[in-house]
């Protein structure tokens, strides 16, 4: 079959994946698919008969990330060109006038058929591009038996958990790219993770659009923002923990994507009972001004945001909370603003990223008054990031002489349980250490976010 279409060896798929992991686990159903229909995978852009931009479109610098990446791919006039991601989900049609030069724009549903898409693609002639505007609506979520081709280091693995959001945040698009909430079973993830485990996996990050979220589409009677989560309802994140801390090995189970509306005492117990959960929550709050949690839909307040953070903290010993948030909302005062920064110096999270607004087509927040320059947008990043790296820098040192149990992604360089990959601190070891397995070492230095550290 192989051989048909281009030439006695197999076809070869090359890819650029951009955004969020989310974004990545697609791309890695993407390429198992490919892989099960024949094609060979190349990290080598000029041998690769298709190329493949996995694009984000979430806010308006991945989106020109996104186009500029694009425009790059295509630097060989007989490969292939193919754009999936957020950005053909959403704007495929006007991306098609834009970009003739891409030969199949591919929607969510397409990614578990790839594999198919490509090899239609490849049987056409050379000569004559014709562009396909596949179509679909978002209601696919991948299955613990999904073929996947995995883009992570060994040691480490993402497992999507559900697909799609329902949430009303006023500055995002995410429900209109992905559509509503979907979770997957506690079955399909517990085998999967299993699987995952028994090939050597040490770090599994469930994620989602909100992880907190997931088993309630498949409640009778959905959960609304002020409601407590009612386990007896349906099925849970504390139940899927529960079912994932009964599998044996040594393996971090990490938490990433929470949304603060959807937290409860029971959760918090059942993380604090899973010694295979990392004491580690990611939780985006964007705000703690009262008139900005309203007008960004973000379904809290800010007593409700502050009695949780207690609440984690007690609940669970030794937690790190990252959080973000979202600077230049339109209407954001000063008054707001410094609002944010003394939340932030009071409560002196671990981990933390600050955002500046961006102006979203589509979104209810790309329409109100008060929009703010981007001058006024960039002062206030820097100064709520100023602030966060003396807060990082103090408590970096106030770990120095501690032990720590560390998962090394290189020879030389680490990660604590409060450190998700890509985006959190680093552990610099002052000695080589195998790869991918966990180590102990003492803490001799820091160096503003990163530790520095001997192994034991």
């Amino acid at each position: 079959m192989a051989a048909s279409m281009v030439s006695s060896s197999p076809p070869k798929v090359g890819m650029v994946s951009l955004g969020c992991a989310k974004n990545l686990v697609d791309a890695e159903i993407m390429l198992g698919a490919a892989i099960k229909m024949g094609f060979h995978i190349t990290p080598n852009a000029a041998e690769a008969d298709i190329i493949v931009v996995n694009t984000c479109g979430f806010i308006d610098s991945a989106k020109q990330e996104s186009i500029d990446a694009i425009l790059t791919a295509r630097q060989y006039p007989s490969q292939k060109l193919v754009v999936s991601g957020c950005l053909a989900q959403r704007h495929r049609d006007e991306l098609a006038k834009e970009l003739p030069e891409v030969d199949a724009f591919m929607v969510l549903d397409d990614v578990p058929r790839a594999g198919e898409i490509f090899t239609k693609l490849l049987s056409k002639s050379d000569s004559n591009h014709e562009l396909e505007i596949l179509k679909g609506r978002s209601r696919y979520i991948p299955d613990y038996d999904t073929p996947r081709f995995r883009l992570t280091p060994p040691h480490t693995a993402y497992v999507k958990i559900a697909e799609g959001c329902n949430h009303p945040c006023s500055f995002c698009v995410i429900p209109q790219m992905r559509g509503r909430h979907r979770s997957r079973t506690i079955s399909s993830v517990r085998q999967e993770v299993q699987e995952l485990v028994d090939a050597g996996v040490r770090e599994i990050n469930l994620i989602s659009q909100d992880t907190t979220y997931f088993g309630m589409d498949q409640w009778a009677v959905k959960p609304g923002p002020k409601q407590p989560v009612d386990a007896s309802r349906g099925p849970t994140l504390i139940d899927l923990l529960d079912e994932l801390g009964q599998i044996e090995g040594q393996f971090w189970i990490r938490l990433l994507y929470t949304h603060p509306a959807h937290w409860s005492d029971d959760l918090i117990a059942a993380i604090a009972r899973n010694p295979r959960v990392a004491r580690y929550v990611d939780m985006p709050l964007q705000h703690i001004h009262s008139d900005m949690l309203v007008t960004m839909r973000r379904e809290t307040s800010r007593q409700h945001i502050e009695d949780l953070v207690i609440r984690l903290r007690n609940g669970i010993p030794g937690l790190a909370i990252r959080t973000t948030f979202i600077v230049g909302f339109p209407g954001e005062t000063e008054e707001h603003f410094e609002s944010l920064l003394d939340f932030i110096e009071s409560v002196r999270f671990e981990r933390l990223g600050v955002f500046k607004y961006s102006q979203e087509d589509g979104s209810r927040a790309a329409k109100m008054d008060g929009q703010l320059p981007d001058k006024v947008k960039n002062a206030r990043m820097r100064k709520a990031m100023t602030l966060q790296q003396r807060i990082a820098k103090e408590l970096a040192l106030s770990q120095v002489g501690s032990r720590l149990r560390v998962l090394p992604d290189s020879p030389l360089v680490a990660r604590t349980e409060h450190d998700a990959p890509d985006v959190d601190c680093r552990v610099l070891l002052t000695e080589e250490v195998v790869t991918g397995d966990f180590v102990e070492v003492e803490v001799t230095g820091a160096r503003v976010y990163d530790l520095i550290a001997t192994p034991v």
